[in-house]
């Protein structure tokens, strides 16, 4: 659905609540044209008790630490962001809304060097469905392992949400699309894998659960954090720092991606190889029936991880 079809009408930035349509920069903006910006992306959920956020605090914490490599001020409070998407998620009626948070370079001059640009920031909310596709949460995806590699930590934080990064993630997701694939996976430059363009991967064998590790250049995800703990508390071994392999993914019992947006997603097959029983596995389901239940609020605990809009 594009944004000319949503019912939203405000962003926040700069300070200031302004219309939509309003919310513009010059184009010779800094960040516009060398990627010099940080950004989130974080859920909120239609519970219960109202609009509630999913792990607004870590995200936040993300945004500033993300900011730190790049010298990039941020002009706000945390505390002043958070009563801005509070009033944003008021002002527009969302029971439930996907939150952006975004800093960046504005504009002065167009040197490398951001020199004098001011740092912008805005957030924006708007309503959300299943990142790839209805269907996706039940019947999992086709991916497939991308020709493009992530790059290293040594030459990009890999740990910073960095907007310029994401032509990265563009390249294998538009390269997946175009062979016919919901999404890609893609490797490190060791050729181990990585993660998706925008989430991370999890891998089942022998009802053990593998995630590639941080050295591995992935974004230590949000959600990965938190499904890490949900399946330790469900009883699983989890590995949290592995390395696998290409070859391992097409031997896996299962595999499912997360993130704020894609959630917990199955992978029902990569390239041409069926994982699994080519659905959704029982790990995958059980792991994934406990996290809805968590952040729909169906149950009590982990309630530190929600910040409700009142």
């Amino acid at each position: 659905m594009s944004f000319d079809e949503m019912d939203v009408d405000t962003i926040w930035m700069d300070g200031e609540f302004v219309d939509w349509d309003d919310a513009q920069v010059h184009v010779l903006t800094h960040g516009l044209h060398y990627g010099s910006g940080v950004f989130e992306g974080v859920r909120c959920y239609d519970t219960e008790e109202g609009p509630a956020i999913f792990r607004w605090d870590a995200h936040l914490d993300r945004l500033y630490e993300s900011a730190k490599p790049y010298d990039l001020d941020i002009d706000h409070e945390p505390e002043e962001l958070t009563d801005a998407t509070m009033e944003l998620i008021r002002r527009q009626d969302l029971a439930s809304c996907y939150v952006r948070p975004v800093a960046f370079y504005g504009y002065d001059s167009l040197g490398v060097s951001p020199g004098d640009c001011p740092t912008r920031t805005a957030v924006a909310a708007w309503p959300w469905g299943a990142y790839l596709g209805d269907d996706a949460l039940e019947n999992g995806v086709e991916v497939m392992v991308s020709s493009w590699r992530k790059h290293s930590s040594s030459q990009i934080p890999t740990n910073a949400k960095t907007t310029g990064l994401y032509v990265n993630s563009m390249l294998a997701g538009e390269e997946a699309r175009r062979n016919g694939f919901a999404e890609a996976i893609v490797l490190n430059k060791e050729g181990n894998v990585a993660e998706g363009p925008g989430e991370n991967l999890f891998l089942v064998r022998d009802d053990e659960i593998y995630t590639p590790g941080l050295a591995e250049s992935i974004l230590d995800g949000i959600t990965r954090k938190s499904v890490i703990t949900l399946a330790e508390e469900l009883g699983y071994e989890v590995h949290d720092q592995a390395t696998i392999s290409r070859g391992e993914l097409n031997t896996a019992d299962e595999l499912f991606f997360t993130g704020s947006a894609a959630e917990v997603t199955p992978i029902r097959q990569v390239d041409n190889v069926e994982i699994g029983n080519g659905g959704r596995g029982p790990v995958t389901e059980e792991i994934q029936s406990r996290f809805f239940d968590v952040v729909n609020r169906r149950t009590d605990d982990h309630e530190d991880w929600f910040t409700y809009v009142e």
